[in-house]
């Protein structure tokens, strides 16, 4: 469910407002709404944070090993020291590479004319012969003037290199557009070549330096973690209003106020207002706007909330007033996990690494972490599926053992693979009628409790989303067995005026319809997306269907080596063939299961997940859920 939430407006004394945040965040309840305000504090803490980050990355990639020394931790000046010092030898090793990859470019550049010295050609300009090394092609050079006097060097591809030669420094108007003179390095190429092993012969110690501090990881991300808790901090307490008074006496300056405002569960309001009247703030509480922008909580029990870590890694939350799926999200996602999975074996798997790492990670009454139970029951359901379907590790049903043949379901075992997937087929689109009604008959509950004709209008939707489940049948799997009557085409007529006439309904009917007639295609396109969407269960067949293929054929083309040298190879094969098959379930899991929630069910309840998570201003290891 979705947890209610107040809004809470505080007011401070304004040269209080420091030590009212700090007892503030040790309550831990309040989500300050968001603020854009900047200040020169916050902008230096940015910048220590930045820094603090490079540093840890610097000993990340370092690889080095951070137990060597097994340092105390560091005090907080002791870590920003650590952090200094890391800085500084990243930048110095960074101009030394700098300087190899300069000097490398250099060398590269100059290879064609071999050891080139600017000295030279300074010391033979003192003595009155200026030297012009040029690059031209060959035509170019033996149409040169003959007064201009020149010393070839070499020839390659077409392409003379040589030095021109005056008494003066200035270039001769005879030399061709196309020629290119050579910009003479600042170095001779002896003294780059010795820079860049000097510096290369520096890196190691660099890295010797680095190691030194590896140790210090640790204590730098706890550095880190405090320092976020500094720039928290300053960003609310930037964020904060100010009630100020004009007159300039300093009784009436030290009456400025500052205010903010948040949001918090109604089982916390207690708590806030507890601490207000301590600390003497003022505490405004009230319900929230229609506009404003609530932050959601999402509270429920224990097996509800296995799904919390699947809707963390998509990042998404239903809006404050929107609708809480989280129950049917757990079911409907556990079914199409195990059919497209589709394979006991594969659960089986799945159901062991879970329970062993519930075990491990369970010992000594430490958290298990919820993600560990999500995938336990996401394995049960794949071996429950995978049972009913005789499906075990993608071998032939005829060739297990009978026991497995007898407790599976006959209507959807593979023994019998046409009769299994006629009907697997039917259970496809009977879950996406199942799915998809359960959607409209939450929005006719939800609007007839808030006494809306727009109940109506999703009556209507079921009653076109029933219809349409007919209509599937009859195009996609047997136009005899599944005839459209005349109830079905009723059923799809009548469904479409109720949802024409009030699916827009506003506190007025005209008003309504009118708003429908302004989307007259959207409406008629809406009968066939409910084709379309009940059609996207198919997907839940087609990529079981794929995975079982795959497990197959690794099994047959192991099979044969069993039986010689090749006995190792076999078993490599199958580890590999059936892993990546593993892995492309897990892909096709997140594409197509996720999405059969977050879309179609989601489009028919009207759920857009608009929301964010409510985050309290608090400390770190009190933040909540």
């Amino acid at each position: 469910m979705i947890v209610p939430m107040k809004k809470a407006t505080l007011l401070v004394m304004d040269k209080d407002r420091d030590e009212a945040l700090l007892a503030l965040r040790s309550l831990g309840v309040l989500h300050v709404e968001n603020t854009q305000n900047t200040t020169q504090v916050t902008v230096e803490i940015q910048n220590l944070v930045s820094r603090i980050d490079q540093a840890i990355g610097v000993l990340e990639e370092l690889k080095a090993d951070t137990k060597k020394l097994q340092p105390k931790p560091l005090t907080r000046d002791e870590a920003l020291q650590v952090v200094d010092r890391i800085m500084t030898v990243r930048d110095e090793k960074k101009v030394a590479e700098d300087l190899i990859l300069q000097g490398s470019r250099e060398l590269e550049r100059l290879s064609p004319w071999g050891e080139v010295d600017p000295a030279g050609f300074d010391w033979l300009a003192q003595k009155g012969l200026y030297l012009f090394p040029f690059e031209m092609s060959e035509a170019d050079y033996d149409a040169l003037p003959a007064e201009i006097q020149r010393i070839e060097l070499s020839r390659s591809k077409k392409t003379v290199r040589c030095v021109l030669w005056a008494e003066d420094d200035l270039l001769h108007e005879g030399i061709p557009e196309s020629a290119r003179e050579l910009a003479l390095p600042a170095r001779s190429t002896k003294e780059i070549r010795h820079e860049i092993e000097r510096e290369r012969k520096a890196l190691p110690l660099f890295d010797e330096r680095l190691a030194n501090d590896a140790p210090y990881l640790s204590s730098l991300r706890q550095l880190k973690a405090e320092v976020l808790k500094d720039l928290e901090l300053a960003t609310v307490s930037a964020g904060m209003g100010k009630v100020s008074f004009e007159e300039d006496t300093a009784l009436v300056k030290n009456a400025n106020l500052a205010w903010l405002s948040g949001y918090l569960p109604e089982s916390a309001l207690s708590d806030l207002t507890a601490e207000a009247g301590r600390r003497g703030w003022g505490l405004l509480a009230d319900e929230p706007a229609e506009d404003d922008p609530v932050p959601t909580k999402l509270k429920n029990n224990p097996f509800v909330n296995i799904i919390s870590p699947l809707l963390e890694f998509l990042g998404i939350v239903p809006g404050y007033r929107e609708l809480d799926i989280s129950l049917w999200f757990v079911i409907f996602f556990g079914i199409f996990f195990a059919m497209i999975f589709g394979d006991a074996g594969y659960g089986a798997i799945l159901v062991a690494l879970s329970a062993v790492g519930i075990a491990i990670t369970g010992k000594g009454g430490k958290k298990v972490p919820t993600g560990l139970f999500m995938f336990l029951y996401l394995g049960i359901m794949t071996v429950a599926w995978g049972t009913i379907t005789c499906t075990w590790f993608g071998i032939d049903a005829n060739s297990l053992p009978a026991f497995f043949r007898n407790i599976a379901l006959p209507a959807f075992s593979s023994v019998d693979p046409d009769r299994a997937g006629a009907n697997i087929k039917v259970f496809c689109f009977t879950l996406g009628l199942v799915q998809l009604s359960l959607a409209h008959v939450i929005g006719v509950i939800r609007n007839a409790r808030a006494k809306s004709l727009k109940a109506l209008g999703e009556l209507g939707s079921l009653g076109m989303t029933v219809g349409m489940y007919f209509v599937v049948l009859n195009m996609v799997v047997d136009a005899e067995k599944y005839p459209l009557s005349t109830a079905v085409l009723l059923l799809i007529g009548v469904g479409f005026a109720l949802n024409f006439g009030f699916i827009n309904y506003a506190g007025s009917v005209g008003k309504g319809f009118l708003e429908s007639l302004k989307n007259i295609i959207t409406m008629f396109l809406g009968v066939v997306n409910v084709f379309g969407d009940i059609m996207s269960y198919i997907r839940l067949w087609a990529v079981g269907m794929a995975g079982a293929a795959i497990s197959a054929t690794v099994n047959s083309m192991a099979g044969p080596m069993f039986g010689g040298f090749a006995f190792l190879a076999a078993i490599v094969l199958l580890a590999f063939g059936h892993g990546l098959n593993y892995i492309m379930n897990v892909l096709s899991v997140i594409v197509h299961g996720v999405r059969l929630n977050t879309l179609e069910f989601s489009n028919h309840l009207s759920l857009t997940w608009s929301g964010f998570k409510y985050e309290p201003f608090a400390e770190t290891a009190n933040k909540q859920e």
